[in-house]
């Protein structure tokens, strides 16, 4: 599932080889996924065999004692509430002592990374504690997951160092920067689509992305264990009821924040629609590869540093995105939504399953969702802006790269 070899781990963190290099996996990321209940819960089951299900996955607790307090749990045929410890390792709470610690004695569920070496942890007076191990319920790899967290951490980052730094530049020099670190995003989410497609097949990995896209930044996690329960089959048949899962779900939302448009029933309501009007889209998206051709022969035979415009008007990229969204999604999906569609999750798949390589239509697309502060910054460096400057996707991936590289 995770084409990386452990290296080390200390101080609750896992450091890896992942086919990008070295990456970290903190404990503190692990812990944020059994918060969001990032993985398939439908097939949780400790390591002596009960199954698991998650109706509350606690309250987090981000000082001294158990990680999770008062979540409610059924294991087996018991419903149960009581506080949640996660480690990486099943070891890790021997390491820490935690069964001499009196605040730990509330625990009733051990959740690690790594599969245990045991089929349950000796708790407070020899109490058995039952292990619940991620790894095998993971949608993503480690290494994806540790790269959106290093983006969403970015969020919350102050961006007046990329625009100083960046703004020394030559505008030539500021240019191929980018250019370099957006192919280096666009590698990453072809290897990361690639891995989705061997986990999954092709369907399947079709149907995965897309419900995780249309959850946008709140609701991914949700939407993916929405796609994971509701096969694409299911909403082929129109068993899969978008308000029923919505209600199913409710308290599994994250609606602060959310504008209308990304309201996650409107978006399960839209993916019924377009699956009835497209029930073939994954195969339909799949011959898109022969009609990529044309257009990629146009747009590469400007060469590397071809202006956005330019690029757009000899591919004919305008029409191109229509004719997409249409034969793809009947209508149901458009606009800055179907551009992340085909960013972040049609164009990596394509070129991970079939060996057509889009990068420089990615690279050129239009920028869908982007944060409006980081189209700020790339006018305010002028990449954006002027005579065939149009925004686009490719600066922004690559501002996105040069800022996981150079951390605040």
């Amino acid at each position: 599932m995770n084409n990386h070899d452990f290296m080390t781990e200390a101080a609750g963190v896992a450091e890896m080889q992942g086919l990008y290099g070295p990456f970290s996996f903190p404990e503190k990321l692990l812990q944020k996924i059994w918060d969001r209940r990032e993985f398939a819960g439908h097939a949780a089951a400790t390591a002596d065999g009960r199954a698991v299900v998650v109706l509350h996955p606690g309250r987090w607790n981000r000082l001294s004692g158990p990680d999770f307090l008062g979540a409610r749990l059924r294991i087996g045929d018991r419903e149960i509430t009581g506080d949640v410890e996660v480690h990486l390792r099943e070891q890790d709470w021997a390491a820490h002592r935690h069964a001499a610690d009196p605040a730990y004695d509330n625990v009733v569920l051990h959740v690690v990374l790594f599969e245990p070496c045991a089929t349950w942890t000796a708790g407070g007076g020899g109490v058995r504690i039952p292990i619940l191990a991620l790894l095998p319920l993971l949608h993503h790899g480690l290494e994806e997951y540790a790269a959106d967290d290093a983006v969403e951490t970015l969020a919350n980052h102050p961006l007046d160092r990329a625009r100083e730094v960046l703004g020394l530049m030559e505008p030539l020099a500021l240019r191929a920067r980018l250019r370099r670190h957006a192919a280096e995003r666009w590698q990453q989410k072809v290897g990361f689509a690639r891995d989705r497609i061997r986990r999954l097949g092709w369907e399947a990995a079709c149907h995965h992305a897309a419900l995780e896209i249309l959850g946008y930044r709140y609701n991914r996690a949700p939407l993916l264990a929405v796609a994971t329960e509701f096969p694409l089959a299911a909403w082929m048949s129109r068993r899969a009821d978008p308000d029923g899962i919505f209600e199913s779900q409710r308290e599994r939302w994250t609606l602060r924040g959310v504008r209308p448009a990304n309201h996650p029933r409107l978006r399960l309501r839209q993916y019924a629609s377009w699956v009835v009007a497209r029930p073939d889209w994954p195969e339909r998206l799949h011959r898109l590869g022969d009609r990529l051709r044309p257009v990629l022969t146009a747009a590469v035979s400007l060469g590397e540093e071809a202006n956005t415009q330019s690029v757009r008007k000899t591919a004919r990229l305008t029409a191109f995105r229509e004719a997409c969204a249409e034969d793809l999604c009947a209508g149901a999906m458009g606009g800055s939504r179907f551009d992340n569609l085909m960013c972040d999750g049609f164009l990596p798949l394509l070129a991970a399953e079939t060996g057509v390589d889009p990068a420089v239509l990615w690279a050129h697309w239009f920028t869908g969702d982007a944060p409006a502060d980081l189209v700020g910054i790339l006018r305010g460096l002028e990449v954006f802006g002027g005579t065939g400057r149009p925004s686009a996707h490719g600066p922004i991936q690559g501002l996105l790269g040069w800022m996981l590289t150079h951390p605040a």
